[in-house]
């Protein structure tokens, strides 16, 4: 007997999802010409689109309706901006989508513009298929950086009395159906001080010591987490965690430094309550100001939120999971580590599944890529979806 082979992608498939790597949408630019590329195909193909963009109208999100008029419908959703690349040592150009060994490197091959791009080169047999529900493409900006752009197109389906029934989000799972991630909360704490000659310590607020006692707060928060859960067996760290990413401040080593600020992050695991934790570091920073106000009233704690991305849990048994273990023919599940735009979905009242070609590890990496077997099996799945109504 022979060996089974894996199937390999379409040429437009991967064509399709090389022509998009090869667009820089950092989330710091804007993402123009990669939604103009797709608008203008789908336009072609006569696929009515809703485009609604941020503030500076540099970005946007595109949402197309395949099979207009009809109920429900699945949501195939991704996100179009990609993390910088800046600093890492790449062998290969970020932007070339070059083919190799099996394997399409590029930042965003593997998170996720592959899987976007699979979808827009099925676009025309998703119409041809004339299925009994609508199949819509729902490809955001700025998830990188805290899903803002999500949060304004699901506004606008509601505005539009859109009721999709199902969402997968194509983020790299291996294919393998994903049930849960944690939720990605980051702040900015600003400290303000009073400089002084160090020689003139009671005199002045040192910012930075002070930025250290609520820092060494988060560092108790995160053993706690770590010693007492809640735990989510699954995760690879079934905890919450804590962690400081960035910390600046201070002039010179002889000034008690005026300004500190340092970003923090929680990554909660489904059900722990979020605004609670963010509550206590507050009230640390409170209980340190009387001190820092005897000697200047003007000095004390501040806080900006940088993003909020909501944790998602799904049961087996829910419509969207089920959907796409049909489609796949598995009954296997995950759940990932990272945050996705899947919370926001489900909390809009969109059964959703996070499920995608491709594997975390490969992402935000030098070298990025996804190998031809994951975008192949990607393709297979969407081959079902025309076959198989969500049910």
């Amino acid at each position: 007997m022979s060996e089974p082979t894996t199937p390999a992608v379409s040429p437009e498939a991967l064509d399709w999802a090389q022509r998009l790597v090869r667009l820089n949408t950092i989330s710091d630019r804007s993402n123009k010409a990669l939604v103009d590329t797709i608008a203008d195909h789908l336009r072609t193909l006569g696929v009515p689109l809703r485009l609604t963009r941020d503030e500076a109208g540099a970005k946007a999100n595109l949402f197309a309706t395949l099979g207009a008029g009809k109920p429900g419908g699945v949501i195939l959703s991704g996100h179009t901006d990609t993390v910088p690349w800046a600093g890492q040592a790449w062998s290969v150009d970020p932007l070339g989508a070059e083919l190799r060994e099996g394997r399409v490197y590029g930042r965003g091959s593997a998170d996720m513009k592959a899987f976007i791009g699979l979808c827009v080169a099925h676009a025309q047999a998703f119409l041809e298929a004339d299925l009994p529900f609508a199949v819509h493409f729902a490809f955001s900006y700025d998830e990188e950086v805290g899903g803002f752009g999500a949060r304004h197109l699901i506004a606008d389906l509601k505005d539009a009395g859109l009721a999709p029934t199902h969402c997968i989000v194509g983020e790299p799972t291996g294919m393998v159906p994903a049930l849960a991630h944690k939720g990605v909360h980051r702040w900015c704490c600003r400290v303000k001080g009073r400089a002084a000659h160090s020689s003139q310590t009671p005199k002045a607020v040192n910012a930075i010591e002070n930025a250290a006692r609520l820092i060494a707060q988060l560092a108790d928060m995160a053993e706690a987490f770590r010693r007492d859960g809640p735990f989510r067996e699954g995760f690879e760290a079934p905890f919450t965690t804590a962690a400081v990413g960035v910390i600046e401040g201070g002039i010179a080593d002889n000034v008690i430094p005026e300004d500190c600020r340092f970003h923090y992050e929680f990554r909660d695991v489904p059900g722990v309550d979020v605004d609670q934790l963010q509550t206590e570091v507050v009230a640390r920073a409170r209980a340190l100001e009387p001190a820092m106000h005897a000697v200047d009233p003007g000095t004390g704690f501040g806080f900006e939120t940088l993003c909020s991305m909501p944790s998602f849990s799904a049961s087996a048994g829910d419509p969207a999971v089920e959907l796409v273990q049909r489609l796949l023919s598995t009954t296997q599940t995950t759940l990932v580590g990272f945050g996705t735009e899947a919370g926001l979905f489900q909390r809009a009242g969109i059964p959703t599944v996070v499920c995608g070609p491709g594997f975390i590890d490969q992402a935000h990496q030098a070298d990025e890529y996804v190998s031809l077997a994951q975008l192949a099996a990607c393709e297979a799945m969407l081959q079902a979806l025309r076959r198989r109504p969500p049910g």
